[in-house]
């Protein structure tokens, strides 16, 4: 593994352009077609510096140099966030990387998909310490196998489902089909967000390194560690070491630890986030720094809509605790466990009482956003409206137990006791 890292100063693109290069230096992709999986624009990262630095690298040694967007469930990006993604047009692209194409992934297109494998019912009971065992098919795009050599080449922060983002969650759900998407996301919500971000060795994480292993195809690994918008660390291997290294350098720049908890905060998360299935992320790493009984208050006036992609799903389960959709189980054993998986997630740590049929989550969730106050209401969520709302009173008053988390989303909030 070779590995540079900078938490004060950040890495200079010189730094990086050795790194590319002692990295792939050894690697046989002469005449070879390699595929670099990159995340989209819900995840900060330099990409448009990696971007430039891997053609420069390996656009004359590599018969292809294409890329895929790791979108896992997220809509196709259109050719204007492509070009703004990677920080070059395709009409500049064309005339300085004609070797390079780049794709959306899409995981509702059967004919775009295929399978490596199955992980059975016996080995998924292992991985999960019996937690969810289910013989799961391993699917993912078919463009993986087009190619000699695949290239991983994204951050890594901490993750509701997984424990961190990045390493092999690139493929699966990144790249993947529905079932294991399914499999993992529901995995991750029976152990909860509360007990799995921010740790490293996870169930979800094991299932996803063991899918992994199917892939008949030679992978490498650009773990990029990030402070806000700098690149602090990148970590260039193989998946498993890279990814740990990586992880454990980020858990020391995105984890904050707070020396108390608070009854509320008002949780702002960028605009990058263009629908609460992403900008939801303000809430799962703010979660466990609030006080049962608390609130969190979601802040995001640029959004007006649930999900671009599940929105019909959520308007008709609405959020709920774990233990709602357990405890009701033949009612909705029949909807997608991703769904149920975000569902769970943004509504947080709670009870439910299956004889009486009350429902005691843990906190308050409340948007302050666009989306109106009946469908708030519709999906069991809070409203506030956010006119209402001035971010800079709620700084000046957290020795009040109240706290603002601006461009929330990435760092993790935990409190120190």
């Amino acid at each position: 593994m070779y590995a540079q890292a900078s938490d004060d100063a950040g890495l200079s693109e010189s730094q990086v352009a050795e790194a590319l290069a002692e990295t792939f230096a050894a690697l046989p992709l002469d005449g070879k077609r390699a595929l670099v999986i990159i995340p989209d624009s819900t995840r900060t990262a330099p990409i448009p510096l990696m971007f430039r630095l891997l053609g420069e690298t390996l656009g004359q040694r590599a018969r292809r140099l294409d890329y895929l967007i790791a979108l896992g469930t997220h809509p196709p990006m259109s050719a204007e966030a492509i070009d703004r993604l990677v920080g070059v047009s395709a009409v500049e692209r064309e005339a300085r990387y004609p070797r390079t194409r780049i794709f959306n992934h899409r995981w509702d297109h059967p004919d775009a998909l295929t399978s490596i494998g199955t992980i059975s019912r016996e080995e998924t009971l292992r991985l999960t310490d019996g937690l969810l065992g289910e013989e799961t098919p391993v699917t993912i795009n078919r463009k993986l196998l087009d190619y000699d050599h695949i290239i991983i080449c994204g951050p890594v922060f901490p993750h509701e489902v997984a424990g961190f983002s990045g390493g092999a969650k690139y493929l699966f759900p990144g790249v993947a089909g529905p079932e294991i998407i399914n499999y993992t996301h529901w995995l991750g919500a029976l152990v909860t967000s509360m007990k799995t971000i921010g740790v490293r060795d996870t169930p979800v994480r094991r299932v996803i390194n063991r899918a992994a292993e199917a892939l008949p195809r030679p992978v490498a690994l650009l773990a990029m560690v990030m402070r806000g918008s700098r690149l602090c660390g990148l970590y260039a291997g193989g998946v498993t070491e890279a990814f740990e290294a990586a992880a454990d350098h980020s858990a020391r720049l995105n984890i904050i630890y707070t020396p108390r908890a608070y009854s509320s905060v008002l949780s702002a998360p960028s605009t990058r986030y263009d629908d609460l299935w992403t900008a939801a992320k303000a809430m799962y790493k703010t979660e466990p720094v609030i006080e049962d009984g608390g609130e969190v208050i979601i802040y995001a006036p640029h959004l007006t809509e649930v999900s671009y992609s599940h929105g019909a799903l959520i308007d008709q389960i609405g959020y709920h605790v774990r233990d709602y959709f357990l405890g009701q189980w033949e009612r909705f054993r029949v909807i997608p466990g991703m769904i149920l998986a975000h569902s769970t997630h943004v509504r947080g740590a709670g009870t439910y009482d299956a004889a009486s049929g009350v429902e005691s989550p843990r906190i308050q969730v409340t948007l302050a956003t666009g989306i109106p106050r009946e469908r708030c209401e519709r999906i069991s969520l809070g409203y506030r409206d956010y006119r209402e709302i001035d971010p800079r009173a709620w700084a000046d008053r957290e020795n009040e137990g109240r706290l603002l988390v601006e461009h929330a989303g990435e760092v993790l909030y935990r409190p120190r006791t």
